[in-house]
């Protein structure tokens, strides 16, 4: 299950791994990555299992999975083979929700002092391989957490965590004043709900390759391409959140396509800046709703 698990909770604390297994949070009983590359990481376990973890709160630097021994030294480099790390650059790649479950731990401020903590949903922002500090070469994934996800209580206080500039001592003879009664602020956010599923399947039907110019982007692991919706979401367009409304897209014509700088005809010949320029690369499973080519298009040249 990507995303929430129903019954949860953030901040909800567990026992043990077998706890947070039973209740969904973290599947595996031992392993600290869950999810294949197909469907992208379901959770983690930040719990110092590797030495190269960092720990911010809201961004943690997770190093992946591979090449240890039984005593925790990295003796052999990391692949994107292994299922685990293969299933993060999923998760980055389709902009998926991870969910992080945080062990007790010296190594980090942000850990329990016991057990287990769901510490809510991250999305993976950036990954890259490096030599670690066994002299290894591991591959390491930037998640940040999603806005408006409460962070845990530090639990020591004699540092405070940057991930800007690494770990800054507080001087004592220059701490903030603080405030006796800290006022609380209530926010309500509102978002639309998305169908990653929707994006996911149009992608998959045209292997990450652009309809409009055919790029099919290569990365480490895998492939990048962007799902585009034709009738924008939400006010005041309210386009459905359908396959029929959904393009595969290069990040360029992506942003091309939502300037309005490019265009669709009812035939889906591509207009790009009043010229026509082919047509639009189709898949026989993929019908496009030629009302919301019509929206899109009327939207520019109204």
């Amino acid at each position: 299950m990507i995303g929430e698990v129903p019954n949860t909770y953030v901040g909800q604390q567990f026992s043990s791994r077998w706890l947070a297994h039973e209740a969904g949070v973290h599947r595996p009983p031992q392993g600290g990555i869950c999810g294949t590359k197909k469907n992208g990481a379901e959770s983690i376990v930040v719990s110092g299992g590797y030495k190269d973890d960092e720990d911010y709160g809201d961004v943690v630097i997770y190093t992946g999975h591979g090449g240890q021994d039984s005593s925790k030294n990295q003796v052999s480099d990391q692949t994107l083979d292994d299922p685990g790390n293969a299933a993060l650059v999923t998760s980055y790649l389709e902009g998926l929700p991870v969910r992080v479950l945080r062990g007790a731990h010296s190594g980090s401020l942000w850990a329990p002092e016991e057990g287990y903590r769901y510490d809510g949903l991250f999305r993976v922002t950036s990954y890259g391989s490096k030599l670690g500090i066994d002299g290894f070469l591991i591959w390491q994934f930037r998640l940040e957490i999603y806005e408006g996800t409460p962070l845990p209580t530090r639990v020591q206080q004699e540092v405070l965590p940057t991930h800007e500039d690494g770990l800054v001592p507080i001087d004592p003879g220059n701490a903030p004043a603080g405030a006796e009664s800290p006022g609380r602020v209530t926010t309500t956010v509102q978002r639309i709900v998305r169908s990653s599923a929707v994006k996911r399947q149009v992608k998959a039907w045209h292997d990450n390759r652009c309809q409009i110019c055919a790029l099919r982007i290569e990365v480490p692991g895998g492939s990048y391409s962007e799902g585009a919706h034709m009738q924008a979401l939400g006010s005041p367009h309210n386009g459905p959140d359908v396959i029929g409304n959904v393009l595969c897209l290069c990040p360029n014509c992506h942003v091309l396509f939502d300037a309005g700088a490019i265009v669709l005809s009812d035939d889906l010949t591509v207009i790009r800046g009043g010229v026509e320029s082919g047509s639009l690369r189709t898949h026989p499973r993929h019908i496009i709703d030629l009302n919301c080519v019509k929206q899109h298009r009327h939207r520019w040249r109204a």
